[in-house]
C-alpha cells in the first residue's frame, strides 16, 4: 500500500480549497444586489471558486486513490484539467466584463 506524501504543492491546494469555502460564503446574496452588473460579476466569483474546488477536490482524490484504478484516476484527471481551464476562463472573464461594462457608461 503506497504512503501519501504530502508536499508544499498539496499544502497550498487544501489551504487554497479551504479560502475557496470562505469566499463563497462571504459573497453576497443575490437579495443583496442592486445592479445586474454586480450580479454577473458575483456570479463569475462564485464559478470561479466553485471551479477551483472542484480541481482541488479532484486533486485531492486523484492522489489518495491506488493507481491499480487506472479508469478512476483518467476520469479525475480529465475532471481536474477541465476544471483548471474552467477556473483560468472565469478569471479573465472577469476583467473583461468589466471592461466592458464600463466602456458601455
Amino acid at each position: 500500500m503506497p504512503t501519501v506524501n504530502f508536499c508544499a504543492y498539496e499544502m497550498v491546494i487544501a489551504i487554497s480549497a479551504i479560502a475557496c469555502i470562505v469566499g463563497l460564503l462571504l459573497l453576497p446574496n443575490h437579495q443583496q444586489l442592486k445592479t445586474e452588473a454586480e450580479e454577473t460579476e458575483a456570479t463569475l466569483l462564485k464559478m470561479t471558486f466553485c471551479y477551483w474546488l472542484v480541481y482541488c477536490g479532484a486533486f485531492t482524490i486523484e492522489k489518495i486513490f491506488l493507481p491499480s484504478v487506472e479508469l478512476l484516476i483518467f476520469s479525475l484527471k480529465i475532471t481536474t484539467a477541465l476544471s483548471y481551464f474552467l477556473t483560468f476562463s472565469c478569471i479573465l472573464s472577469l476583467p473583461l466584463y468589466k471592461f466592458a461594462v464600463h466602456d458601455e457608461e
